[in-house]
């Protein structure tokens, strides 16, 4: 009721537009076999209306048009380039999106749209490989200067040389007793310089988990390890969990996210004592930095005992990854470096 009385509140006009696009919706959807000057007319519609209605017509639309199967390309690109609360229900399950349609999204609107793409039920394998070697590392937009740092030249005093030395060195002994108190005092979720999955590998190791699909969840995990396949499979190979569980932490991957992936792996780590489960006191034992010095470990014994096909050198009897120098001893290998 408190909407209704809020929808009275807006312009006459908007509300116009609200109804008039609702009702374009409407038959559109009514039409089970739209013919090709139906589908243009609505594609010539829509645009205007959408633009013009107020956000709460436009989530409504874009709801009931994520069921259809007759929307037109164009109508279901324009709704997919939409911000990510609006376009979100259509990216998970409209049926109207092409592969190719899919991957543009993903490419060019951020993680957002991409982790929204990660949610659709049926993804081509076209589609997983675009998702597990996309990147989101944008650079960060150069701080604006302040209006009111802009003085005139003319209106401000020059200092002298020895004012400007002085100066100068304050600065740069705050700076560096500032650099060593962040480097004693450097926060839990600091992960600068650190490897770190993605949002978008981060949503595709949850859904592969949550279908159970090691084949596909070993590709995106040695995406995120920038390792080959191999050193994925042998992680997973270790039943305890303990081995996956380092490489999370080690990634940075959200510890609810963590603990879902790793239960459905390895059931046995979801039995519970005392209210927790075998899996959240195994995660609690693990220290970030330790895991994240053990990765590096395995994953520097990777490109040592891996061919350029990204085949084991030591075959199906090579260690597993907790143990680097085994990998590395017993093969003869040439010294590298």
């Amino acid at each position: 009721m408190t909407d209704q009385f809020r929808d009275l509140e807006r312009p006459l006009a908007i509300r116009r537009k609200d109804v008039v696009l609702s009702a374009t919706v409407t038959s559109f959807d009514s039409l089970p076999h739209p013919s090709r000057s139906e589908l243009r007319q609505f594609a010539e519609l829509f645009g205007p209306l959408f633009t013009a209605s107020s956000d709460g017509a436009r989530r409504q639309a874009v709801a009931a048009l994520s069921q259809s199967k007759t929307v037109p390309p164009a109508v279901a690109f324009f709704i997919a380039s939409q911000p990510i609360p609006i376009a979100a229900p259509f990216l998970a399950a409209s049926p109207c999106l092409s592969d190719e349609t899919l991957i543009t999204i993903a490419r060019t609107q951020g993680a957002a749209h991409a982790k929204a793409i990660v949610l659709r039920e049926n993804l081509s394998p076209k589609v997983i490989d675009a998702l597990v070697s996309l990147r989101h590392d944008r650079p960060a937009a150069p701080p604006k200067e302040s209006p009111q740092a802009e003085v005139p030249e003319a209106a401000a005093p020059q200092p002298s040389a020895a004012e400007t030395e002085r100066l100068w060195r304050e600065e740069e002994l705050r700076q560096r007793i500032k650099a060593l108190a962040h480097h004693v005092h450097r926060a839990q979720d600091d992960r600068l310089g650190l490897r770190t999955l993605t949002p978008v590998q981060e949503a595709l190791l949850v859904r592969f988990a949550r279908n159970r699909e090691g084949g596909m969840f070993a590709t995106a995990l040695a995406d995120g390890l920038t390792a080959s396949r191999w050193l994925a499979e042998r992680i997973l190979l270790d039943i305890s969990g303990q081995q996956l569980a380092t490489t999370l932490k080690a990634l940075g991957m959200d510890e609810e996210d963590a603990l879902f992936v790793l239960e459905r792996f390895y059931p046995h780590l979801s039995n519970r004592t005392n209210g927790i489960s075998r899996g959240q006191f195994l995660w609690n034992a693990l220290d970030a930095g330790d895991c994240g010095r053990r990765v590096e470990a395995w994953r520097r014994a990777d490109s040592y005992t891996v061919n350029d096909d990204g085949g084991a050198v030591g075959g199906a009897d090579a260690a597993e990854p907790q143990s680097p120098r085994i990998l590395r001893s017993g093969r003869g290998l040439r010294r590298v470096g």
